[in-house]
């Protein structure tokens, strides 16, 4: 099993990418998700007949998209009046808009718990590009968000109707910062071989990547490592082998569906709950990099638990026809003896044979990128975003940078 390991990573990437393109439907179209925030609650405050305009950042560009609003969290049906796509230029304002449609129509009412994607829209994108999602709601909801945006996103005043094609963001003159209804965008692009979802909690979220050090002044937006890894994606593979990435990080939640001081907020976001809506989902997924059990140690559950729950998603995964690659958990300053000897423990099995014991497709060690030689239970200071947990915009390059491509390229 090793030995293939090896041979498998040694043989040049353009050997390991599949002929035919996952994502590809029976016309030969190839949608893949080249962006994605999952939704895990509702907005603080309800939203009365005005629009929405939510800045997305693609991995990877092609000649269409289409977008996926959601509603799992809202609080009643959101009618969407008018929505739009277009090319972010700078704060509120966008070029190029497109109109959205949903099966043919312009307007969509969406139960809550429920979601609907756009249908194909003509629009050419790039990687690296920012796209406007714009919307008019209609009535009075309070929807389905994604809490850390890690951006400015705006919304114009109650009442102001639909701006939702308004090239000037003139009419937006308010700012959150969660992400509001707009949930994944995908590209059409029949040149991409696959979508890799980094999946898990804060750390995959990217909390701290607005962050860049002292004595920084380049702090900004899409500089998570999940972000990093797709313009490492961009830069270094081969045309033959390109990947969009689709972040699928929600902060606070854990891998296991319990542990004892997980608090009420994050019931029901466990990784077991979350994988269909969240990953399974999205569009040409090939790979999942799994990156959870700092909360479930946090909240103390034990190893036992937290290896259980690894187990269950790593088999629907790869049952998927998914590649599943899995980071050991990192260090915590904050975790006590038991939480570390649980840690250990994780380790030893994802690390075992270089597989999870059979149950996974390879490891990504980012424990080894983050901790602290001299003080192994905590994060090298130079990456520390100040509260010991997550990583500053360095350390969100340096794990980016520890990312084998070939090994993402390779399907298994």
């Amino acid at each position: 099993m090793r030995a293939a390991h090896r041979i498998a990573l040694l043989a040049t990437v353009s050997a390991l990418v599949v002929a035919s393109a996952p994502g590809a439907d029976g016309a030969g179209h190839a949608w893949f998700t080249s962006w994605a925030q999952s939704q895990d609650g509702h907005a603080d405050a309800p939203v009365s007949d005005r629009s929405l305009r939510m800045i997305t950042h693609l991995s990877q560009g092609g000649d269409a998209v289409r977008v996926r609003l959601q509603n799992t969290f809202g609080t009643g049906p959101l009618t969407v009046g008018h929505a739009t796509a277009g090319i972010a230029a700078g704060g509120a304002d966008v070029s190029g808009v497109r109109d959205l449609t949903f099966a043919g129509r312009s307007t969509v009412t969406i139960p809550a718990g429920s979601e609907v994607w756009s249908d194909e829209t003509r629009l050419v994108t790039r990687p690296d590009t920012n796209l406007a999602v714009s919307m008019s709601v209609e009535g009075t909801v309070t929807p389905g968000r994604h809490g850390a945006a890690l951006r400015d996103n705006y919304l114009s005043p109650p009442g102001s109707g639909d701006h939702a094609a308004d090239v000037s963001g003139g009419a937006f003159t308010i700012t959150v910062g969660s992400t509001y209804v707009v949930s994944a965008v995908d590209v059409h692009n029949a040149a991409l071989k696959g979508t890799v979802v980094p999946f898990g909690s804060s750390v995959v979220d990217g909390i701290g990547s607005t962050n860049c050090g002292p004595g920084c002044t380049q702090s900004g937006a899409d500089r998570r490592w999940t972000d990093d890894l797709a313009r490492r994606i961009v830069a270094e593979l081969p045309a033959s082998a390109q990947l969009t990435v689709a972040n699928a990080g929600v902060s606070g939640t854990t891998s296991a569906r319990s542990c004892p001081g997980m608090p009420p907020s994050v019931a029901g976001l466990d990784a077991a709950s979350r994988l269909d809506r969240d990953v399974l989902a999205l569009h040409g997924v090939t790979a999942v990099i799994y990156y959870y059990g700092t909360n479930d140690l946090a909240y103390g559950c034990d190893a036992a638990t937290i290896l259980s729950s690894y187990r269950e998603v790593f088999q629907r995964l790869r049952a998927a026809g998914i590649s599943v690659y899995v980071t050991p958990s990192t260090p915590r300053p904050g975790y006590g003896d038991q939480a570390n000897l649980a840690r250990h423990e994780i380790g030893l099995f994802v690390s075992k044979w270089g597989s999870c014991a059979g149950t996974c497709s390879g490891v990504v060690d980012f424990d080894q990128v983050l901790k602290d030689p001299l003080k192994p239970n905590s994060i090298l200071p130079a990456y520390d975003n100040g509260d010991g947990i997550h990583a500053n915009a360095a350390g969100q390059q340096a794990l980016a940078d520890f990312v084998s491509l070939p090994m993402l390229a390779a399907r298994r």
